[in-house]
């Protein structure tokens, strides 16, 4: 568990964070959202203990650690958003320092490597790794302890196709084994698929924070049916303006915003109207309009 009570940053007259009270539960993935600049990493530097609160607390698990104490680091791993290794070390040497660093099995290196796709360039100097497979060394180095809490600074920065699979699979996994996971992502795709809340951050601020069901019904009522119709009866707009109060007309389409759910009585207002439909097109509510939208509408 990750707990944020009145939490608040500052680097000298700059308030990077400001009175965030946020919890993280056991077996919860959240993800932080919000604009650059807008405290997402300076809350996960606070939650690993690199750094101290001006204001507020972080506690991590039960009774409720310090981050900065040995023993609540034992029971978190951290990824950065920018990963950084010395260059002349190869990927299994890097993976054998942090190994014997956090103390675990030597079964876990050839795990790790295999999670990581990288067993064929674990013998590779560093310097010699494209952005993609530094990022997946870094998810090898993170993973290595089966730690309750995951800490992952844009986790899929970088990735490609295989590495998101198996990042995927491995946050899953950890999820169904009771973890915690706090991340940050500018992939809204990510978010969807991993995250079972949401905190926006704005201007150090929280602005908004959802469920899973919450953003589902956020973004069912921004769902848009289109439908092209050879023409258009005398009170139809009225009528299906009764089922979606924002329904108009753009030239021979009718547009009926609202849940998907409201769809087939529409169709049928249509259809007793009179009208042939000669085309029509269903559109789902975006992540990346809700959240602009949240952003903007932040005072």
């Amino acid at each position: 568990m990750i707990r944020f009570t009145a939490f608040s940053k500052s680097f000298g007259d700059h308030a990077a964070v400001t009175d965030l009270t946020l919890a993280v539960e056991r077996g919860e993935a959240v993800a932080l959202l919000g604009p650059n600049g807008s405290g997402k990493t300076t809350t996960l530097k606070a939650a690993a203990g690199l750094l101290r609160p001006s204001g507020g607390a972080v506690r991590l698990g039960e009774p409720g650690l310090d981050p900065a104490r040995p023993e609540a680091r034992a029971s978190f791993s951290y990824l950065p958003q920018k990963v950084s290794f010395p260059e002349a070390l190869t990927g299994r040497e890097v993976v054998e320092f942090y190994r014997r660093l956090r103390r675990v099995d030597a079964s876990r290196t050839a795990e790790v490597f295999r999670f990581a796709s990288l067993n064929g360039a674990s013998q590779r100097p560093v310097a010699t790794y494209s952005g993609g497979m530094l990022q997946r060394l870094g998810l090898a180095v993170a993973v290595l302890p089966n730690a309750p809490v995951l800490l992952l600074d844009e986790p899929t920065a970088a990735l490609d196709p295989d590495g998101l699979c198996a990042f995927y699979g491995l946050v899953e996994r950890r999820r169904r084994e009771g973890h915690t996971l706090l991340f940050t992502s500018h992939q809204l795709g990510d978010v969807e698929r991993l995250a079972d809340r949401f905190a926006l951050l704005v201007e150090g601020r929280l602005a908004a924070a959802l469920t899973q069901r919450e953003l589902a019904d956020r973004l069912a009522r921004r769902g848009v049916l289109r439908l092209r119709l050879n023409c258009s009866p005398p009170g139809l707009l009225e009528k299906v303006r009764a089922i979606a109060p924002s329904a108009s007309w753009a030239g021979d389409e009718l547009v009926a915003p609202g849940p998907a759910a409201d769809r087939p009585r529409v169709l049928d207002v249509v259809r007793e109207s009179g009208a042939e439909i000669r085309g029509l097109a269903a559109e789902e509510g975006r992540l990346d309009l809700l959240y602009r939208e949240l952003v903007e509408a932040r005072p």
